[in-house]
């Protein structure tokens, strides 16, 4: 239970120091320059002079600040990078030294697609997640095998990633990119053929698609742009749905909708948690769709 501030006895430590207000038991020489309370290093808050208590810092006249508190944070809260666009840029390297892979090792891109279940003659063996072989619906995303596949997902990543980097910052913006992708896989895997393949960055290229909107709303920007072009998209996903796993777009847009708004909208006092249950979730339902359609075709 916590002391009221001036209250004559303080907890001590074993070797005669002082024990933290809030932590009993961790001993301390640091003082509230306020209330002259013991705090340990987790409790003390920097002030103009010395340091200063959580209590007296949330009733005081606010001239104290917590380390860090005047670190630049972006809308969602993330640290900003001396390069924000780094992830971006790894991810489109990824991407294109896989491809390159693919174009030098022949049966590469049969043993990395994202497939349920099948004999694969090129192969000579049975092969999808169904099989045990999980890490498809990972490896799927940054598979390509055409020139014109593989240039337009990395000019949307180029196009979209780097402003919504800057935006959520580095782990927000890996987390966003993944789940989008794992949902996207997962959706196509739950809702296609067991031996129909499924290849590409598409889903996760939706889902920062999806978060665009989500933060473009959130500044109030002119939306008409971004709308015309999620409507052109979904027109060709659906137009050419024969070609296109359009189960992959979908679920990848639909994850990034989720995880953004989180992320963005989370309260200030809770948002970590916020965003954290966020992805979760949005993990959570992935991997539901994949351990029922693994029992269905089990």
């Amino acid at each position: 239970m916590d002391q009221a501030p001036g209250s004559p006895q303080e907890p001590q430590g074993t070797h005669g120091l002082p024990s933290c207000y809030r932590h009993p038991g961790r001993e301390t020489g640091i003082t509230c320059t306020r209330c002259e309370r013991p705090i340990c290093t987790d409790c003390m808050v920097s002030a103009s002079v010395g340091f200063q208590c959580p209590e007296c810092v949330r009733t005081g006249s606010g001239t104290g600040h917590a380390p860090g508190a005047d670190r630049p944070r972006t809308v969602a809260g993330g640290a900003v990078a001396a390069d924000p666009h780094l992830i971006t840029k790894i991810l489109l390297a990824v991407n294109v030294a896989v491809f390159i892979a693919v174009l030098a090792v022949d049966d590469l891109v049969y043993r990395l697609t994202l497939i349920g279940f099948a004999i694969d003659p090129r192969l000579g063996e049975v092969v999808g997640v169904v099989d045990g072989e999980w890490y498809r619906l990972i490896t799927s995303m940054f598979l390509h095998e055409q020139f014109w596949h593989i240039g337009f997902n990395m000019l949307g990543l180029w196009w979209l990633g780097r402003p919504l980097e800057a935006a959520l910052g580095r782990v927000r913006y890996l987390s966003l990119y993944l789940l989008s992708g794992l949902a996207g896989g997962a959706l196509t895997y739950l809702l296609n053929a067991p031996n129909q393949p499924s290849l590409g960055a598409s889903g996760a290229i939706f889902g920062l698609l999806g978060a665009t909107v989500v933060l473009m709303r959130r500044f109030r920007y002119d939306m008409r742009p971004i709308l015309v072009l999620l409507a052109l998209n979904l027109f060709i996903t659906f137009r050419y749905q024969d070609i296109i796993a359009w189960e992959a777009h979908v679920g990848g847009l639909v994850a990034g909708v989720i995880i953004a708004y989180g992320m963005i909208h989370a309260p200030r006092a809770h948002r970590s948690l916020v965003q954290a249950v966020t992805c979760g979730a949005v993990l959570l339902a992935s991997l539901v769709m994949v351990v029922a359609r693994t029992m269905a075709l089990s």
